[in-house]
């Protein structure tokens, strides 16, 4: 019985949320001397944030149950050449938690807040799994401040995910906290979080968040920023939406033609041999977005 509850729960977070590999260390980026480290107070949170390297800036989003460790062996790719703004989001990592849901619209307001406090206002804006979700819905409420989108292995509606993903999905709760707090993602946040006390909340809070029904579909079709999803070709996302969110981001509709002019702004790549437990942490991942943030800005699909 135990073992089954622990495939569940370990699936629920490897395929959804987010999990480091084996053979990576948690903490890294929070260690590994932050040009600029600090706290935005944006809508009752303090919001924590890591800036590395400079130029154009990038806002950059976790996993869930992860914080900006998560990223830490593609940080530094990421980082040349631009401003990576690295995000703790509400109650991961150094940011404390609030008396608030964790709502995927919230937290795209908290990303808002937190361009509004650093003066910046426009900004690539990049998430990967749960903060994919949290960039996605800064595009729909904030288009104005995006310049670029990059959604990495997040789908526009729950049916996306494999239907044993949702079903693993179902066993995160309070329950799992526990059996949580000793991988590698529970090990961080008991590490740096300023209540870890608050470690089965955030479990909690997150379980209700991952098994709440969504359907993006007509506002990502509304999405005009040039956006760029990405998806690991043994993803917890079925190749099939990946697909369909192309197209509802205007790609994959006619030939691009041999010069090119019926090349759409979406892009949609696919990473050979990569699973959603192994995104964020991808070296093609960090060479993938970065070419797509330093071409040139296409007009509206």
């Amino acid at each position: 019985m135990m073992g089954r509850r622990s495939f569940l729960v370990n699936a629920a977070v490897g395929g959804i949320i987010a999990a480091w590999g084996k053979d990576e260390q948690p903490g890294t980026p929070s260690t590994a001397g932050a040009r600029n480290n600090g706290y935005a107070p944006v809508d009752g949170l303090k919001l924590y944030y890591e800036i590395r390297g400079s130029g154009a800036p990038l806002i950059l989003m976790h996993g869930g149950l992860g914080s900006v460790a998560m990223f830490s062996a593609i940080l530094p790719a990421l980082a040349s050449g631009r401003k990576v703004i690295a995000v703790d989001l509400q109650a991961h990592g150094r940011t404390a938690d609030i008396d608030r849901p964790l709502s995927y619209d919230a937290m795209a307001g908290d990303i808002a807040g937190l361009l509004k406090y650093l003066g910046i206002e426009k900004a690539d804006v990049m998430g990967y799994s749960l903060g994919a979700g949290v960039a996605v819905r800064t595009a729909v409420r904030s288009p104005e401040a995006v310049r670029k989108l990059v959604v990495a292995s997040m789908p526009y509606k729950r049916e996306g995910w494999y239907a044993e993903v949702r079903a693993a999905m179902s066993q995160m709760g309070p329950q799992s906290a526990e059996l949580l707090k000793q991988s590698p993602l529970g090990k961080e946040y008991l590490s740096v979080a300023p209540r870890p006390e608050d470690w089965t909340v955030l479990v909690t809070k997150v379980g209700k968040l991952i098994n709440t029904e969504y359907d993006w579909t007509s506002d990502v079709a509304a999405i005009k920023v040039p956006t760029m999803i990405v998806f690991g070709d043994a993803d917890a996302v079925q190749p099939q939406h990946m697909v369909e969110f192309f197209q509802l981001l205007g790609g994959g509709k006619k030939d691009g033609g041999w010069d090119g002019s019926g090349i759409s702004s979406a892009r949609l790549a696919i990473l050979p041999g990569v699973t959603h437990y192994k995104m964020s942490a991808s070296p093609v991942l960090a060479s993938t977005v970065t070419a797509f943030l330093d071409e040139p800005m296409l007009a509206a699909k």
